[in-house]
């Protein structure tokens, strides 16, 4: 038997996609050696590994619609969650410096070849760190699972003729959103780019917006498409706008943008970390005006930025954090 080829069946009976398909049997193991990977570095690094509520009574941590479930006992409805960030934030006040999850979290959206309803999802808490040290941790995070996996630092990217070795070692290019999105256009472009010039750039690309949005959000926009989609290899986009990233620090030195930066290879995000916004006052504005965009979920949102602020209102030692989705398998 020369194996399963076609792709619905392989997806609908999995296991006889792995008893006649090696190469299906080959990425199960390299699966599992890049989740024991991952684990081992941060464990090298001195993190802790918990596990948080996966049916939760607030759903937050990400902007994302969740699942519904009802407890019979209590008579009550419940999410499954988005992402653990209240929990791990609550362990961070605790005093817990360095701490990871590593498990499923679930989105009732859109399906797509980058997006699953069911997902494993790596996100960590550090203490007196930031964004940039983020930078460094990540990377090597990655590469230590390839070397893992393959033997090597390097991606096997799927392509026409099968799957292709990509070089990832040493370090990534690193860019500012505004620069990347200015050498997209052709035209510079920065904080103080008014309203009506970066909806005039827009239109010209034939990038649909909002006419809600504020500046950082059409930036945003022209970034996903005429940045984020186009990159192949690793690189990491740094100070994205204030206005779309809530949860972020504002820069310590230029105005408009946050400690945030995105990892994206291949047309794909993959990755994300930020400097953590722990004033609970600003942080709670923010949530508000957030919440202000979704009339219909309003009383889910502020039962969620209730939640979310009270442990900042606490003494909070300040925190990098990381968020890092890998593929998502199920059998």
């Amino acid at each position: 038997m020369e194996g399963l080829t076609d792709p619905e069946a392989r997806v609908r009976t999995r296991y006889v996609d792995l008893a006649v398909n090696a190469e299906s049997r080959d990425l199960l193991t390299a699966r599992s050696t890049v989740l024991r990977s991952v684990r081992e570095t941060l464990f090298a690094k001195g993190f802790i590994e918990v596990e948080t509520p996966i049916l939760q009574q607030v759903h937050g941590g990400a902007a994302a619609r969740p699942f519904v479930t009802h407890i019979n006992s209590y008579s009550m409805d419940l999410f499954l969650r988005i992402a653990p960030e209240l929990y791990l934030k609550r362990l961070c006040v605790g005093g817990v410096e360095r701490v990871f999850e590593l498990g499923r979290a679930f989105r009732n959206e859109g399906v797509d070849f980058s997006h699953n309803p069911e997902f494993t999802l790596l996100e960590a808490y550090q203490a007196h760190a930031d964004y940039l040290v983020w930078l460094d941790s990540c990377r090597e995070l990655i590469q230590n699972a390839a070397q893992a996996a393959n033997g090597a630092p390097i991606a096997m990217r799927p392509t026409s003729d099968g799957l292709q070795p990509v070089d990832i070692s040493g370090v990534w290019p690193v860019k500012t959103v505004y620069d990347a999105v200015s050498e997209a256009l052709g035209e510079h472009i920065h904080v103080d780019t008014n309203l009506a010039t970066l909806r005039r750039l827009s239109d010209a690309a034939h990038i649909p917006y909002r006419a809600q949005w504020d500046a950082g959000a059409v930036v945003l926009e022209l970034y996903e498409h005429l940045v984020e989609s186009r990159t192949e290899r690793p690189t990491f986009y740094i100070d994205f706008p204030t206005s779309v990233s809530p949860l972020t620090r504002p820069h310590r030195s230029k105005l408009g943008v946050a400690e945030r930066w995105d990892l994206v290879a291949w047309g794909i995000e993959l990755g994300t970390a930020y400097s953590e916004l722990t004033d609970p006052v600003e942080q709670r504005r923010r949530l508000h005006e957030q919440s202000l965009l979704a009339p219909v979920e309003i009383p889910r949102r502020c039962s969620s930025m209730r939640t979310f602020c009270r442990p900042w209102s606490m003494r909070c030692r300040p925190p990098g954090a990381s968020a890092w989705a890998s593929t998502g398998w199920s059998c």
